[in-house]
């Protein structure tokens, strides 16, 4: 049963994605608690899933997904189901990033879903050296430009946008993290871990970090109902990238920005590095937001300390 006022016991709450790390870690967050029934939407196979959580082994874009929406009892769907491949090729990732996506709006719209999450990035604003110092959500999205692989992140971004004004009878939320550690298997935590990081000489940016479960927070904080809009979510702070390294006592490689995209393209190549040689501008400009309002509207505060954040990625390595 729904009320006006949030999502109330039993109700439906559809996650895709749920079986990568942040997935899980929203389910746990979610199961327990008797306001939600908790169900999962991911091609991959969930190992170790709790009994009372309910999982289709399905693609996206297929009859059985929406098969699940068509019953009309989905109270909330909470969308984190991208595909974040860089070894795959952009036709298979644009299917099912953006077919997908479009998909999951479609089913919302035609069997009455009120409430709708989708998880981006603050990455979508792009690294730049005329950025402000910290950027509103008003900011145009424009990673594409300077970072092709991020276009489908990109586009979703825009096509959850419209989708807000278009469907103005559900809450649509778009959120946009900042840099997010721990034991996800993102560019910014994969880079953390390697024992000896690159870095561009001459440039050391203040980044913007946030702890997965602090993420897994503010999802939490969008759901009730009468909630919708775009967010910014940021973590404790902001700190210079050499701060973080040296914090987690890493040995860096000074590499001329010349040279470094070439030599790292061919160890990615290799497979001797998992961090995609295209991310490199996130560690030459800054990419910094302004999180107030989602500390106004939703009433998100991180948990986790800087230093906490900085050594989630240890935690799970």
């Amino acid at each position: 049963m729904s009320s006006g006022n949030g999502v109330e016991t039993g109700d439906k709450v559809v996650i895709t994605g749920i079986t990568g790390r942040l997935g899980r870690i929203v389910a746990q967050r979610l199961h327990r608690d008797p306001r939600y029934r908790v169900v999962g939407v991911d091609r991959r196979p969930f190992l170790g899933k709790p009994k009372d959580i309910e999982h289709h082994q399905v693609d996206l874009r297929s009859k059985k997904a929406q098969d699940i929406f068509r019953a009309g009892d989905v109270a909330a769907l909470i969308h984190m189901g991208l595909m974040h491949a860089p070894r795959a090729s952009s036709a298979e990732l644009y299917s099912w990033n953006i077919r997908g996506t479009a998909r999951l709006l479609e089913y919302c719209m035609a069997y009455n879903v009120p409430k709708v999450i989708v998880l981006s990035s603050a990455n979508v604003y792009g690294p730049r050296p005329e950025n402000a110092q910290f950027l509103t959500e008003e900011a145009p999205l424009l990673a594409a430009q300077r970072f092709p692989a991020m276009r489908d992140l990109v586009e979703i971004d825009h096509m959850a946008s419209s989708f807000f004004w278009r469907a103005r009878d559900i809450d649509t939320v778009i959120l946009r993290p900042v840099h997010i550690l721990g034991g996800v298997h993102n560019a910014p935590s994969n880079y953390l871990r390697m024992k000896t990081a690159p870095t561009l000489l001459g440039f050391d940016p203040m980044v913007q970090i946030i702890h997965e479960r602090d993420v897994a927070e503010a999802i939490v904080c969008a759901l009730p109902r009468g909630v919708r809009g775009i967010y910014n979510v940021t973590g404790p702070g902001e700190v210079p990238m050499s701060t973080v390294l040296d914090e987690l006592g890493r040995q860096t490689i000074p590499i001329p920005h010349p040279l470094a995209k070439p030599i790292w393209s061919a160890a990615f190549r290799l497979g001797l590095s998992s961090y995609p040689v295209d991310e490199f501008d996130f560690i030459r400009y800054i990419c910094m937001v302004d999180g107030s309002r989602a500390e106004r509207d939703l009433g998100f505060r991180p948990r986790y300390s800087l230093k906490e954040t900085i050594h989630a990625v240890e935690a799970y390595s």
